[in-house]
Protein backbone atom coordinates (compact mmCIF):
# COMPACT_ATOMS: atom_id res chain seq x y z
CA UNK A 1 0.00 0.00 0.00
CA UNK A 2 2.70 2.57 -0.91
CA UNK A 3 4.82 4.14 -3.59
CA UNK A 4 7.97 2.00 -3.75
CA UNK A 5 11.26 3.79 -4.47
CA UNK A 6 12.61 3.13 -7.96
CA UNK A 7 15.62 1.22 -6.63
CA UNK A 8 13.31 -0.99 -4.60
CA UNK A 9 11.12 -1.50 -7.64
CA UNK A 10 14.11 -2.61 -9.65
CA UNK A 11 15.03 -5.06 -6.94
CA UNK A 12 11.44 -6.23 -6.74
CA UNK A 13 11.29 -6.74 -10.47
CA UNK A 14 14.53 -8.73 -10.37
CA UNK A 15 13.21 -10.89 -7.55
CA UNK A 16 9.92 -11.41 -9.34
CA UNK A 17 11.76 -12.30 -12.56
CA UNK A 18 13.86 -14.83 -10.70
CA UNK A 19 10.73 -16.38 -9.25
CA UNK A 20 9.06 -16.36 -12.63
CA UNK A 21 12.02 -18.14 -14.20
CA UNK A 22 11.89 -20.73 -11.46
CA UNK A 23 8.23 -21.29 -12.24
CA UNK A 24 8.66 -21.57 -16.00
CA UNK A 25 8.35 -25.02 -17.48
CA UNK A 26 6.95 -26.49 -14.26
CA UNK A 27 4.04 -28.82 -13.79
CA UNK A 28 1.19 -28.62 -11.32
CA UNK A 29 2.74 -31.41 -9.26
CA UNK A 30 3.14 -30.77 -5.54
CA UNK A 31 6.05 -33.16 -5.11
CA UNK A 32 8.73 -30.46 -4.88
CA UNK A 33 6.82 -28.56 -2.23
CA UNK A 34 6.09 -31.64 -0.17
CA UNK A 35 9.62 -32.97 -0.16
CA UNK A 36 11.16 -29.62 0.75
CA UNK A 37 8.69 -29.03 3.56
CA UNK A 38 9.15 -32.52 4.99
CA UNK A 39 12.88 -31.95 4.99
CA UNK A 40 12.38 -28.77 6.99
CA UNK A 41 14.40 -26.81 4.44
CA UNK A 42 11.88 -24.08 3.83
CA UNK A 43 8.83 -22.65 5.50
CA UNK A 44 6.74 -19.50 5.31
CA UNK A 45 6.67 -17.28 2.22
CA UNK A 46 4.67 -14.09 1.80
CA UNK A 47 3.89 -12.06 -1.29
CA UNK A 48 3.31 -8.39 -0.51
CA UNK A 49 0.33 -6.27 -1.41
CA UNK A 50 0.57 -3.02 -3.37
CA UNK A 51 3.25 -0.85 -1.77
CA UNK A 52 5.41 -3.68 -0.50
CA UNK A 53 7.64 -3.78 2.54
CA UNK A 54 8.31 -0.47 4.23
CA UNK A 55 4.76 0.88 4.26
CA UNK A 56 4.90 1.16 8.08
CA UNK A 57 1.46 -0.43 8.08
CA UNK A 58 -0.17 -3.48 6.51
CA UNK A 59 2.74 -5.14 4.69
CA UNK A 60 5.22 -4.44 7.45
CA UNK A 61 2.89 -6.16 9.93
CA UNK A 62 2.95 -9.27 7.72
CA UNK A 63 6.75 -9.15 7.60
CA UNK A 64 6.84 -8.99 11.39
CA UNK A 65 4.87 -12.26 11.50
CA UNK A 66 7.29 -13.82 9.02
CA UNK A 67 10.28 -12.75 11.09
CA UNK A 68 8.75 -14.27 14.23
CA UNK A 69 8.18 -17.58 12.46
CA UNK A 70 11.68 -17.54 10.98
CA UNK A 71 13.25 -16.93 14.40
CA UNK A 72 11.18 -19.51 16.22
CA UNK A 73 11.13 -22.31 13.65
CA UNK A 74 14.68 -21.80 12.32
CA UNK A 75 13.79 -22.31 8.69
CA UNK A 76 14.21 -20.41 5.42
CA UNK A 77 11.58 -17.85 4.54
CA UNK A 78 10.86 -15.64 1.56
CA UNK A 79 9.10 -12.31 1.09
CA UNK A 80 8.47 -11.03 -2.41
CA UNK A 81 7.60 -7.52 -3.61
CA UNK A 82 4.84 -6.70 -6.09
CA UNK A 83 5.56 -4.93 -9.36
CA UNK A 84 3.79 -1.97 -10.89
CA UNK A 85 0.93 -2.79 -13.22
CA UNK A 86 1.02 -6.51 -12.54
CA UNK A 87 -1.86 -8.81 -13.52
CA UNK A 88 -3.58 -11.68 -11.73
CA UNK A 89 -1.46 -13.99 -13.87
CA UNK A 90 1.69 -12.35 -12.49
CA UNK A 91 0.45 -12.87 -8.95
CA UNK A 92 -0.43 -16.49 -9.69
CA UNK A 93 3.01 -17.15 -11.16
CA UNK A 94 4.61 -15.63 -8.04
CA UNK A 95 2.64 -17.89 -5.68
CA UNK A 96 3.15 -20.98 -7.83
CA UNK A 97 6.88 -20.36 -7.93
CA UNK A 98 7.06 -20.04 -4.14
CA UNK A 99 5.09 -23.26 -3.63
CA UNK A 100 7.21 -25.04 -6.21
CA UNK A 101 10.37 -24.02 -4.34
CA UNK A 102 9.03 -25.76 -1.27
CA UNK A 103 7.63 -22.94 0.83
CA UNK A 104 4.66 -23.90 2.98
CA UNK A 105 2.55 -21.97 3.81
CA UNK A 106 2.46 -19.38 1.04
CA UNK A 107 0.47 -16.25 1.88
CA UNK A 108 -0.85 -13.51 -0.39
CA UNK A 109 -0.96 -10.25 1.56
CA UNK A 110 -4.11 -8.44 0.47
CA UNK A 111 -7.48 -9.11 -1.16
CA UNK A 112 -6.02 -8.57 -4.64
CA UNK A 113 -4.46 -12.03 -4.37
CA UNK A 114 -7.87 -13.75 -4.37
CA UNK A 115 -7.82 -15.15 -7.93
CA UNK A 116 -4.12 -16.03 -7.68
CA UNK A 117 -4.49 -17.92 -4.40
CA UNK A 118 -7.46 -19.85 -5.77
CA UNK A 119 -5.51 -20.94 -8.86
CA UNK A 120 -2.25 -21.70 -7.09
CA UNK A 121 -3.99 -23.68 -4.33
CA UNK A 122 -5.64 -25.89 -6.95
CA UNK A 123 -2.24 -26.63 -8.50
CA UNK A 124 -0.59 -27.42 -5.17
CA UNK A 125 -3.18 -29.24 -3.01
CA UNK A 126 -0.59 -30.35 -0.45
CA UNK A 127 0.62 -26.81 0.21
CA UNK A 128 -1.29 -24.53 2.55
CA UNK A 129 -2.06 -21.09 1.19
CA UNK A 130 -3.27 -18.05 3.04
CA UNK A 131 -4.82 -14.80 1.94
CA UNK A 132 -5.18 -11.73 4.10
CA UNK A 133 -8.36 -9.61 3.88
CA UNK A 134 -10.35 -11.90 1.61
CA UNK A 135 -12.97 -14.50 2.53
CA UNK A 136 -14.03 -15.64 -0.93
CA UNK A 137 -11.47 -18.38 -1.62
CA UNK A 138 -13.00 -21.69 -0.57
CA UNK A 139 -10.55 -24.58 -0.60
CA UNK A 140 -9.38 -27.22 1.86
CA UNK A 141 -5.83 -25.91 1.67
CA UNK A 142 -6.60 -22.19 1.96
CA UNK A 143 -6.93 -20.08 5.11
CA UNK A 144 -8.87 -16.83 4.65
CA UNK A 145 -7.25 -14.52 7.21
CA UNK A 146 -9.79 -11.77 7.83
CA UNK A 147 -10.49 -9.17 10.50
CA UNK A 148 -13.36 -7.17 11.94
CA UNK A 149 -11.75 -3.86 11.00
CA UNK A 150 -15.02 -2.05 11.58
CA UNK A 151 -14.76 -2.75 15.31
CA UNK A 152 -11.35 -1.10 15.70
CA UNK A 153 -12.56 1.73 13.46
CA UNK A 154 -15.57 2.27 15.71
CA UNK A 155 -13.18 2.79 18.62
CA UNK A 156 -11.17 5.20 16.45
CA UNK A 157 -14.40 7.10 15.89
CA UNK A 158 -15.03 7.24 19.63
CA UNK A 159 -11.55 8.66 20.19
CA UNK A 160 -11.96 11.17 17.35
CA UNK A 161 -15.30 12.40 18.68
CA UNK A 162 -13.78 12.92 22.11
CA UNK A 163 -10.65 14.63 20.77
CA UNK A 164 -12.17 17.07 18.27
CA UNK A 165 -12.54 20.71 19.21
CA UNK A 166 -14.05 21.82 15.90
CA UNK A 167 -16.75 19.13 15.75
CA UNK A 168 -15.37 18.11 12.35
CA UNK A 169 -13.25 15.03 11.67
CA UNK A 170 -12.04 13.35 8.50
CA UNK A 171 -11.78 9.90 6.97
CA UNK A 172 -9.44 9.16 4.05
CA UNK A 173 -9.88 5.79 2.33
CA UNK A 174 -7.25 4.52 -0.06
CA UNK A 175 -9.48 2.73 -2.57
CA UNK A 176 -13.27 2.70 -2.88
CA UNK A 177 -13.77 -1.01 -2.19
CA UNK A 178 -15.84 -3.03 0.34
CA UNK A 179 -12.83 -3.67 2.60
CA UNK A 180 -12.24 0.04 3.13
CA UNK A 181 -15.98 0.68 3.45
CA UNK A 182 -15.75 -1.34 6.68
CA UNK A 183 -13.22 1.11 8.10
CA UNK A 184 -15.35 4.09 7.10
CA UNK A 185 -18.61 2.61 8.38
CA UNK A 186 -17.19 1.72 11.78
CA UNK A 187 -15.49 5.09 12.15
CA UNK A 188 -18.59 7.09 11.24
CA UNK A 189 -20.76 5.03 13.57
CA UNK A 190 -18.33 5.49 16.45
CA UNK A 191 -18.23 9.26 15.89
CA UNK A 192 -22.02 9.52 15.63
CA UNK A 193 -22.79 7.35 18.66
CA UNK A 194 -20.28 9.19 20.81
CA UNK A 195 -21.20 12.74 19.80
CA UNK A 196 -24.93 12.25 19.37
CA UNK A 197 -24.58 13.34 15.78
CA UNK A 198 -22.93 16.68 16.68
CA UNK A 199 -19.61 15.84 15.01
CA UNK A 200 -19.42 15.94 11.20
CA UNK A 201 -17.37 13.36 9.29
CA UNK A 202 -15.74 14.38 6.01
CA UNK A 203 -15.04 11.27 3.88
CA UNK A 204 -12.92 10.92 0.78
CA UNK A 205 -11.55 8.02 -1.27
CA UNK A 206 -8.32 8.55 -3.14
CA UNK A 207 -8.96 6.25 -6.11
CA UNK A 208 -11.48 3.77 -7.47
CA UNK A 209 -8.88 1.04 -8.02
CA UNK A 210 -5.62 0.03 -6.38
CA UNK A 211 -3.88 0.30 -9.76
CA UNK A 212 -4.45 4.06 -9.62
CA UNK A 213 -2.28 4.32 -6.52
CA UNK A 214 -4.83 4.71 -3.76
CA UNK A 215 -2.80 2.54 -1.40
CA UNK A 216 0.63 3.65 -2.56
CA UNK A 217 0.64 7.43 -3.00
CA UNK A 218 1.49 9.57 0.04
CA UNK A 219 1.06 12.67 -2.12
CA UNK A 220 -2.60 11.80 -2.76
CA UNK A 221 -3.16 11.18 0.94
CA UNK A 222 -1.52 14.46 1.86
CA UNK A 223 -3.63 16.44 -0.59
CA UNK A 224 -6.85 14.83 0.63
CA UNK A 225 -6.02 15.48 4.27
CA UNK A 226 -5.05 19.09 3.57
CA UNK A 227 -8.45 19.61 1.96
CA UNK A 228 -10.22 18.21 5.01
CA UNK A 229 -8.08 20.26 7.39
CA UNK A 230 -8.99 23.40 5.41
CA UNK A 231 -12.62 22.48 6.13
CA UNK A 232 -11.83 22.50 9.86
CA UNK A 233 -11.24 18.77 10.42
CA UNK A 234 -8.93 18.49 13.44
CA UNK A 235 -8.78 14.69 13.58
CA UNK A 236 -8.15 12.71 10.38
CA UNK A 237 -8.30 8.90 10.17
CA UNK A 238 -6.68 7.19 7.19
CA UNK A 239 -7.27 3.65 5.95
CA UNK A 240 -5.01 3.97 2.95
CA UNK A 241 -1.82 1.96 3.38
CA UNK A 242 1.26 3.94 2.42
CA UNK A 243 -0.94 6.83 1.29
CA UNK A 244 -1.78 7.25 4.96
CA UNK A 245 1.75 8.53 5.55
CA UNK A 246 0.79 11.61 3.55
CA UNK A 247 -2.27 12.05 5.76
CA UNK A 248 -0.10 11.89 8.87
CA UNK A 249 2.35 14.39 7.37
CA UNK A 250 -0.49 16.80 6.59
CA UNK A 251 -1.91 16.42 10.09
CA UNK A 252 1.48 17.22 11.59
CA UNK A 253 1.89 20.30 9.40
CA UNK A 254 -1.64 21.44 10.19
CA UNK A 255 -1.20 20.83 13.91
CA UNK A 256 -4.19 18.47 14.11
CA UNK A 257 -4.52 14.84 15.10
CA UNK A 258 -4.02 11.86 12.80
CA UNK A 259 -5.25 8.35 13.54
CA UNK A 260 -3.12 5.60 12.02
CA UNK A 261 -4.16 2.20 10.75
CA UNK A 262 -3.23 -1.50 10.78
CA UNK A 263 0.04 -1.11 12.73
CA UNK A 264 0.73 1.09 15.77
CA UNK A 265 2.04 3.92 13.64
CA UNK A 266 3.18 5.96 16.65
CA UNK A 267 5.96 3.38 17.00
CA UNK A 268 7.02 3.29 13.36
CA UNK A 269 10.57 4.55 12.91
CA UNK A 270 9.89 6.07 9.50
CA UNK A 271 7.11 8.19 11.03
CA UNK A 272 9.05 9.24 14.13
CA UNK A 273 9.14 12.93 13.23
CA UNK A 274 5.34 12.96 13.02
CA UNK A 275 4.55 10.72 15.98
CA UNK A 276 3.43 13.51 18.29
CA UNK A 277 0.55 14.10 15.86
CA UNK A 278 -0.56 10.44 15.86
CA UNK A 279 -3.23 10.24 18.55
CA UNK A 280 -3.74 6.49 18.18
CA UNK A 281 -4.00 3.77 15.50
CA UNK A 282 -6.77 1.31 14.68
CA UNK A 283 -4.76 -1.89 14.62
CA UNK A 284 -5.25 -5.37 13.25
CA UNK A 285 -2.76 -8.08 14.08
CA UNK A 286 -1.73 -9.25 10.63
CA UNK A 287 1.56 -10.39 12.18
CA UNK A 288 -0.25 -12.78 14.50
CA UNK A 289 -2.42 -14.14 11.70
CA UNK A 290 0.62 -14.79 9.50
CA UNK A 291 2.57 -16.38 12.35
CA UNK A 292 -0.37 -18.53 13.49
CA UNK A 293 -0.86 -19.96 10.01
CA UNK A 294 2.84 -20.82 9.80
CA UNK A 295 2.69 -22.44 13.23
CA UNK A 296 -0.39 -24.48 12.31
CA UNK A 297 1.46 -25.88 9.30
CA UNK A 298 4.56 -26.56 11.39
CA UNK A 299 2.39 -28.40 13.95
CA UNK A 300 0.80 -30.53 11.23
CA UNK A 301 -2.66 -29.03 11.72
CA UNK A 302 -2.96 -26.38 9.00
CA UNK A 303 -5.63 -23.74 9.45
CA UNK A 304 -8.19 -23.52 6.67
CA UNK A 305 -11.43 -21.74 5.92
CA UNK A 306 -12.26 -18.37 7.43
CA UNK A 307 -9.98 -17.40 10.32
CA UNK A 308 -11.25 -14.15 11.83
CA UNK A 309 -9.62 -11.73 14.25
CA UNK A 310 -11.78 -9.29 16.19
CA UNK A 311 -11.96 -7.25 19.39
CA UNK A 312 -12.91 -10.29 21.44
CA UNK A 313 -9.84 -12.23 20.26
CA UNK A 314 -7.65 -9.17 20.72
CA UNK A 315 -6.59 -9.15 17.08
CA UNK A 316 -8.07 -5.74 16.34
CA UNK A 317 -7.97 -2.79 18.69
CA UNK A 318 -6.80 0.73 19.38
CA UNK A 319 -3.15 1.51 20.15
CA UNK A 320 -2.31 3.50 23.28
CA UNK A 321 1.37 4.30 22.74
CA UNK A 322 0.95 8.08 22.65
CA UNK A 323 1.21 9.42 26.22
CA UNK A 324 -1.35 12.12 25.40
CA UNK A 325 -3.85 9.41 24.49
CA UNK A 326 -2.94 7.40 27.58
CA UNK A 327 -3.50 10.36 29.90
CA UNK A 328 -6.82 11.48 28.42
CA UNK A 329 -9.31 9.88 30.79
CA UNK A 330 -12.33 11.02 28.80
CA UNK A 331 -11.10 9.18 25.72
CA UNK A 332 -9.93 6.19 27.72
CA UNK A 333 -13.26 5.78 29.52
CA UNK A 334 -15.31 6.17 26.35
CA UNK A 335 -13.19 3.72 24.37
CA UNK A 336 -13.25 1.16 27.19
CA UNK A 337 -17.04 1.37 27.48
CA UNK A 338 -17.51 1.04 23.73
CA UNK A 339 -15.14 -1.92 23.54
CA UNK A 340 -17.06 -3.78 26.25
CA UNK A 341 -20.36 -3.15 24.50
CA UNK A 342 -19.05 -4.36 21.14
CA UNK A 343 -17.65 -7.54 22.67
CA UNK A 344 -20.89 -8.21 24.56
CA UNK A 345 -22.96 -7.63 21.44
CA UNK A 346 -24.77 -4.59 22.81
CA UNK A 347 -23.25 -2.49 20.02
CA UNK A 348 -23.53 -3.93 16.52
CA UNK A 349 -20.96 -2.28 14.29
CA UNK A 350 -21.89 -1.70 10.66
CA UNK A 351 -19.68 -2.91 7.84
CA UNK A 352 -20.99 -0.60 5.13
Amino acid sequence: MRRVPRIALAGAATASLALALTACGGTSSDSSSSSASKGGAKGLAIAYDVGGKGDQSFNDAAFKGLEQAKSEFKYKTADVEPTEGETDADKTQRLVSLAKQGYNPVIGIGYAYGPAVKEAAAKFPNTTFGIVDDSTVESKNVADLVFSEQEASYLAGVAAAKATKTNTVGFVGGVDVPLIHKFEAGFEQGVKDTSGGKVKVLSQYLTQTAQEGGFSSPDKGKTAAEGQIEKKADVVYAAAGLSGQGVIEAASAGKVWAIGVDSDQYKQEALAKYKDSILTSATKDVAKAVYNLAKSVKDGKPESGIVRGDLKSGEVGLADSNPVYQSNTAIQDAVKAAKEKIISGEIKVKTS
